[in-house]
This record gives structure tokens, C-alpha cells and sequence, in this order.
């Protein structure tokens, strides 16, 4: 007979697996998410993982092109889903005529990168989106509700000390306007963008290198370094008396987004003004966010996003103005994981686990299938095992009671429920254990 040849068992770099314990605490988060976004009426939505390159790459070059997973299957050229913003794109312009408008949307699925991989970050993860998209236009106060959903969100998977970070772009687009440098805008953003990691003078020193005159590169100091309250900062921006339209109107939303999120009763410990946000340079146009928590900055953001204007331009000539967020669920739960912050001792799903003594499986099955119907998660131990391997079981599962069947049990219809934390156990109708599960 010929010898099996064995592969030895890996998993690629870059994909997350998880053992029992880690995946029940994966999907607990993942179902707070999504019961929370369904919270605040959002839609669920699921598109393919693979698309036809034309349609996926629509807007795509550069490095996110590189980080494509393409293949072709048969005279098909197919791609990897890398994000779930232009899926929705190409969703909300070929079903158009069939949503209602404002369109909210979930979706929470895996997307792929073939970018480096490293400690933290993933090829293969998942994304918690949501959006709303206008047809023709959308209330600023969208905007204002997305802080309130993060604030709820990240509540409900346990954390209180975070803090979400609000900007708006054209004021950022204002200040370059205002200072005759809008030409150097995107290369100035980067910058900026790096401020947190590399500290001021090295943004100044930064932007003295792109050709900026001494008087322009203080301008632009004293504009990030504005400081205080969030009313205090509004204040301040008032008192710059830009003349730059852009300016005047991104200080008119970010002022409407503070009254608003207020009213959505996000505490002021939860959010800050945070004019040094620039993200999405080539995308967002209005307000942004980032999250952070608090103590723990250096995982970096853990919920993002922001107003952009276009959302389908590459698919349809309607306008379709939209604000979201994204929650990288893989990054987050590994980072969390990693600083000690998730509890993941639940081993098992089970809350009784029924063995058999001296008597058929028939009569486990049967009770197995009345726990079910009362929405009791259980299960049976079938092996023909000793005694102390069926404990065993439940023991290193950590499933917390056990139901024993045996002669004496049918016989009086009552059960021995035993509680395998504490040791006690005694006889009780099935009705009783229910009750007393529940």
C-alpha cells in the first residue's frame, strides 16, 4: 500500500484563525456591532467577495491596485473585494431605482489586501461598515448622527474611556485657500497627517522643505496648535475672520455637527475637535472621524470615516452624497487581545452538556430536544466512555451543568442536574431545570 504523503499544517501569513474561545469572543463582538447598527435602523446589505476587475477597479491605482488578489477563470478577469465602499458604489448605482433614499446600509464582511503583512494587520479581515447615501443631496445632520453610533457601539462591546475625533475638511481646504497654497494641498495634508508620530517641528521642518515661507508655516502652527474646549475651539476658528468660503462653510457644518451630536447625547468626554485629522485625502470632503482608545493610541484609529460627496461616480451620473464609518473588526479584536483587554474564557456554546448512565441515547435525545425548544443550547455526550471521561468533557469545555440519565432517573422523571462550578447537584423535573437554567 502506498504511503500517504503528509503536508505539514500552516496557515498563511497575514490570515487570522482562531481557537474556540478567541472565535466565540470574535463573533460576540461582531453581533454587538451588528445588533447595533440594526439599532439605529440600518439596512443589511451583502455583495460578493468576487467582482469582475472592470467593475472593482473602477476607480483603483496606484498601491491599492498592487494589493489586489486578481485571477482569471476561464476568459473571466476576477478580482477580490479590497473594501466593502466601492461594492456599495456599484450596488447603490445598479439598484437605484429600487432603494429608498436616504439608502442606510450595513454590511459586515470579510475583505482582502495582498499588502505586507504585519503584526496586527491582516490580508484577510473583516470590516464593519455603515453608510447613508442621499440622491442629490443629504443633511448635514447625518453627519452628526454617525459619533452618536460609534458612541453606542463601542459601549456596547464594554469600553467607556474613548474618544472620537471630529474635523471637517474644508477647514483644513480653507486654511490653504486662505494662505494662497492650495496648489501644495495634498502634499501638505501628508504631512500634517503625521504630526501625532513625528511631532511639530518635524511637520515644520517638513513643510519648509516643500518651499513654504517662514510666516505661512507659522500660519499653519498656530491654526493646529488651537486649543481648549470643543465651544472654545469654535470660538477661535471664528476669531481667525478668514475670508475663504470654503473656510466659513466648513466651519458652518463642523458648528452644526457639535450642536447635533449633543442632541444625540454622545458625553463630551467621548468626542474632541481635532483640526490635525486629515484622512482620505483623494475621498472625503466634508466632516471625518477618527476613534481612539484612550491609554492605548498607539493601535491607532479603531473606527473611521467621513462625508464624501461622490459616492458612485465611476458607475452612474447621479450624484449620490454619503457619510460612513469602518470598524476593522480582525485589527481590533488582535490589538485588544494582545493589550489583555478581552475576556475570552468562554470555551463552549453549550449551557448543559446530557450523559447517559447504563441506559440508550434515545432518552438524552429526547430531552436534548425539549431544552432546544425552550432556546437552552446543549448537547450530548454520545461516546462509549467511562464515567469520569464524560465528566471530563464538560469540564474542559467548561460547559456549567450536566443533566445524568440513568435508571433511577427515568424511573422517577426527575434528573440530576449538577452544577460543575460548585460541585452540588440534585434531582429535579425537566420543567425545574429549565426554570432554573433560564
Amino acid at each position: 500500500m502506498e504511503e500517504i504523503k503528509r503536508v505539514e499544517p500552516r496557515t498563511l501569513s497575514g490570515f487570522m484563525e482562531l481557537l474556540p474561545q478567541d472565535q466565540i469572543k470574535f463573533n460576540e463582538m461582531l453581533q454587538t456591532i451588528r445588533k447595533t447598527y440594526e439599532l439605529y435602523g440600518f439596512l443589511p446589505q451583502e455583495t460578493p467577495i468576487i467582482e469582475a476587475s472592470e467593475v472593482l477597479l473602477a476607480k483603483a491605482g496606484g498601491e491599492t491596485e498592487k494589493q489586489i488578489y486578481s485571477f482569471k477563470k476561464g476568459d473571466k478577469d476576477l478580482s477580490l473585494r479590497f473594501d466593502l465602499t466601492v461594492p456599495l458604489a456599484k450596488y447603490v448605482a445598479e439598484y437605484y431605482n429600487d432603494l429608498t433614499f436616504p439608502y442606510r446600509r450595513y454590511q459586515i464582511g470579510k475583505v482582502f489586501r495582498g499588502e505586507r503583512a504585519q503584526k496586527g494587520r491582516y490580508r484577510e479581515f473583516y470590516q464593519c461598515d455603515i453608510d447613508i447615501i442621499g440622491d442629490g443631496k443629504l443633511s448635514i445632520i447625518n453627519d452628526a448622527e454617525i459619533p452618536s453610533i460609534i458612541y453606542t457601539t463601542f459601549k456596547n462591546l464594554g469600553f467607556s474611556n474613548f474618544v472620537i475625533k471630529i474635523n471637517n475638511r474644508k477647514i483644513l481646504n480653507g486654511l490653504f485657500d486662505e494662505l494662497d497654497i492650495a496648489e501644495k494641498m495634498t502634499d501638505i495634508l501628508i504631512i500634517i497627517d503625521k504630526l501625532e508620530k513625528i511631532g511639530m517641528e518635524a511637520v515644520k521642518e517638513e513643510l519648509s522643505k516643500l518651499g513654504l515661507d517662514n510666516d505661512k508655516i507659522e500660519k499653519i502652527e498656530e491654526f493646529l496648535n488651537i486649543s481648549g474646549t470643543t465651544d472654545e475651539k469654535i470660538v477661535k476658528l471664528n476669531e481667525l475672520n478668514f475670508n475663504s468660503e470654503i473656510f466659513k462653510k466648513g466651519l458652518e457644518e463642523l458648528t452644526e455637527v457639535i450642536k447635533y451630536v449633543r442632541l444625540f447625547k454622545v458625553d463630551e468626554e467621548n468626542f474632541v475637535i481635532d483640526l490635525t485629522i486629515a484622512r482620505g485625502l483623494d475621498y472625503y470632503t466634508g466632516t471625518v472621524y477618527e476613534t481612539n482608545l484612550k491609554g492605548y493610541e498607539s493601535i491607532g484609529s479603531v473606527c473611521s470615516g467621513g462625508r464624501y460627496e461622490n459616492l458612485a461616480g465611476y458607475y452612474t451620473k447621479k450624484d449620490l452624497p454619503g457619510v460612513g464609518i469602518s470598524i476593522g473588526l480582525t485589527r481590533l479584536f488582535y490589538n485588544l487581545k494582545e493589550l489583555g483587554l478581552l475576556a475570552t474564557k468562554q470555551k463552549s456554546i453549550s449551557k448543559i452538556d446530557i450523559i447517559t448512565m447504563g441506559v440508550g441515547v434515545e432518552n438524552a435525545v429526547e430531552i436534548s430536544n425539549v431544552l432546544r425548544d425552550n432556546n437552552i443550547p446543549n448537547e450530548i455526550y454520545k461516546e462509549d466512555s467511562k464515567t469520569k471521561a464524560k465528566f471530563s468533557y464538560a469540564n474542559n469545555l467548561e460547559i456549567p451543568y450536566v443533566i445524568v440519565i440513568g435508571e433511577e432517573e427515568l424511573q422517577t422523571k426527575k434528573y440530576t442536574l449538577k452544577n460543575m462550578v460548585t460541585g452540588e447537584q440534585e434531582m429535579l423535573t425537566i420543567n425545574d431545570i429549565i426554570s432554573r437554567i433560564k
